[in-house]
């Protein structure tokens, strides 16, 4: 039992329930137990800004303005979805495996980093520069996975510090381009790279989004198929579950560790050059990431890995961060803002939790155990039947 488990069991000890372990939880009752979590901590969130003397209705009514509002509001949650949910799709994949990738951040920088120097260096056509673009920014995102990747699969060493460590140096990479080697030196103020001169072509009837949406929802449906009807996903899945049976059964589990992470880190890099080819996001500076590589860890983790989950849980993300954005502009603090995030991050992890038990009254348990103690004891009548059948 979990921690908090055991503190619920302690707490329901005067009382004629008990918590039980769930053995299988569908996914419908986790999405409905998420749901409800994130509304308990809307109403928690609403009751603190009320005993702190500030207009908690306002504040929900101004923040579903924001995103619902209007075309732009709506344009602005997606443009913010996209990096999101191309670094959540990365880290969903190696979960289903058991891998935590963290360093999701700095692949999603490395990519977006080789997709720079492509579009500042090579000239052609705008589609075709664009196309190189992001075979150089997927293909850096993998390479920038390869040491990690090597040393869990055949050295087992732990994937959640070489991955978080590399962070920090794809960040000081971007940053040393940025004011060094290719420093955009026409620009006096902001210190960045160079524009990119290509932009993805727009979606129809949208002012400023464009066809990058589409890319995370199709890998999202390719990735659905393959765990649902592929046997590689269900190699993948048998390794996660357990990876010395997945070894007797005859899978290869190192290579197979090794192309998960590499893709996972290839999705990321293609992330960054999607990013880099938004319209007013065609320079690479310090704060070029935005945190996405930890949003979107933060988006699989809720969604436990499930795809579809991914991309209901990145838009909605998306949208608090830029419903947070607009309330900064109407003059809530934000620290504010953070605490509400917390609060509703906080629900929806105590939501899945919830879904993994149930109350279960103890007069029951006594009858539950001579139920089974008698159903195990055979009648003599039923054993001369079963001889003579």
């Amino acid at each position: 039992m979990t921690p908090l488990g055991a503190i619920s069991n302690a707490a329901l000890t005067a009382t004629p329930w008990r918590l039980e372990r769930r053995l299988e939880v569908d996914a419908r009752r986790t999405a409905t137990c998420r749901i409800l979590g994130a509304v308990g901590a809307l109403a928690v969130a609403g009751i603190l800004l009320l005993i702190t003397g500030r207009n908690a209705f306002w504040i929900f009514w101004q923040a579903l303005d924001a995103v619902f509002g209007s075309q732009r509001g709506i344009e602005g949650v997606i443009l913010r979805a996209i990096p999101i949910l191309m670094t959540a799709l990365g880290v969903a994949l190696s979960l289903r495996m058991k891998v935590w990738n963290i360093g999701s951040d700095g692949q999603f920088l490395i990519g977006a980093l080789a997709a720079v120097g492509v579009g500042i260096h090579v000239d052609g056509p705008g589609w075709l520069v664009l196309i190189t673009m992001a075979v150089a920014a997927t293909l850096a995102g993998a390479v920038w996975m390869l040491v990690p990747a090597f040393a869990r699969a055949y050295w087992d060493v732990n994937e959640i510090i070489t991955t978080l460590l590399l962070n920090f140096v794809a960040l000081q990479l971007v940053t040393w381009s940025a004011l060094g080697f290719w420093r955009d030196k026409a620009a006096a103020v902001i210190q960045s790279t160079r524009e990119v001169p290509f932009t993805l072509a727009g979606l129809p009837g949208a002012q400023s989004v464009t066809i990058a949406l589409l890319v995370p929802l199709v890998i999202a449906v390719v990735l659905w198929w393959v765990f649902r009807s592929t046997t590689i996903g269900y190699e993948i899945d048998t390794i996660g579950g357990n990876p010395r049976a997945a070894g007797f059964a005859g899978i290869a589990v190192p290579r197979r560790i090794m192309v998960v992470m590499l893709f996972t880190g290839a999705i990321a890099g293609l992330g960054g050059m999607l990013q880099l080819s938004a319209p007013g996001a065609q320079a690479m500076n310090a704060g070029f990431s935005a945190q996405f590589g930890l949003s979107g860890f933060i988006v699989a983790a809720l969604a436990g890995a499930s795809f579809v989950g991914v991309i209901v849980g990145g838009l909605f993300i998306a949208a608090m961060f830029y419903a947070g954005l607009v309330l900064q502009t109407k003059g809530l603090s934000v620290y504010i803002i953070f605490a509400i995030y917390g609060v509703i991050l906080t629900g929806i992890a105590l939501g899945e939790i919830a879904a993994g038990y149930r109350l279960v009254r103890r007069d029951k348990e006594g009858d539950d155990d001579g139920g089974a103690a008698e159903s195990a004891a055979v009648p003599p009548e039923a054993e001369r039947m079963g001889g003579n059948s």
